[in-house]
């Protein structure tokens, strides 16, 4: 039995919906990196769920590396100001690059990300979300594989998390209020 069921409010992507896009997703990556080296990198913490099970559907030797970013402290939105915490430790120049996100909501971490790993000439950059919010982005980005555009409310599982709980559900789905009181 789920652990957190009594505090979910609704499910609104379930982990069949997932695992079906995860495996859309990684036969289409396949396709487009065919022939290339392919390094994967995780934003942490909330992508390394997401990053695990594509990085299996996905048909081609990769490598993989992670960076963590702040962008939310213990709020339930993004603040708008990025701090990165851990940096990666491969080089990026002159390869292929793939950002894997959990949920794309202001766009504004992400931007910033792009921006700043793009300085380090990778021969190409490209994002894969599981999740974008819609209608709330504050940038343009060209995200280049999206799995699921959902509502604008806060989400919790597969890998995104509130006060670092959640995380490990299969689904994605939205907090009952009092799931928020005592945290």
């Amino acid at each position: 039995m789920d652990a957190y069921a009594a505090d979910i409010e609704k499910v609104l992507v379930s982990a069949e919906e997932i695992q079906a896009k995860l495996a859309q997703m990684g036969e289409q990556i396949t396709k487009d990196y065919t022939g290339k080296s392919l390094l994967l990198v995780g934003v942490l913490k909330g992508a390394f769920v997401v990053m695990a099970d594509l990085s299996r559907q996905i048909g081609l030797p990769l490598e993989f590396d992670f960076m963590a970013v702040s962008s939310y402290g213990a709020a339930t939105k993004t603040s708008g100001v990025v701090r990165i915490l851990k940096d990666l430790d491969h080089d990026l120049k002159d390869r292929d690059v793939l950002i894997v996100e959990d949920i794309i909501d202001s766009g504004l971490t992400l931007k910033y990300l792009l921006k700043s790993l793009a300085g380090r000439k990778p021969a190409s950059l490209e994002v894969a979300a599981l999740l974008r919010k819609k209608g709330i982005q504050q940038v343009e980005l060209d995200l280049r594989y999206v799995g699921f555009d959902i509502p604008n409310e806060f989400v919790v599982g597969y890998g995104l998390d509130f006060a670092e709980r959640y995380r490990n559900l299969p689904y994605v789905g939205t907090l009952k209020p009092q799931a928020y009181e005592g945290l």
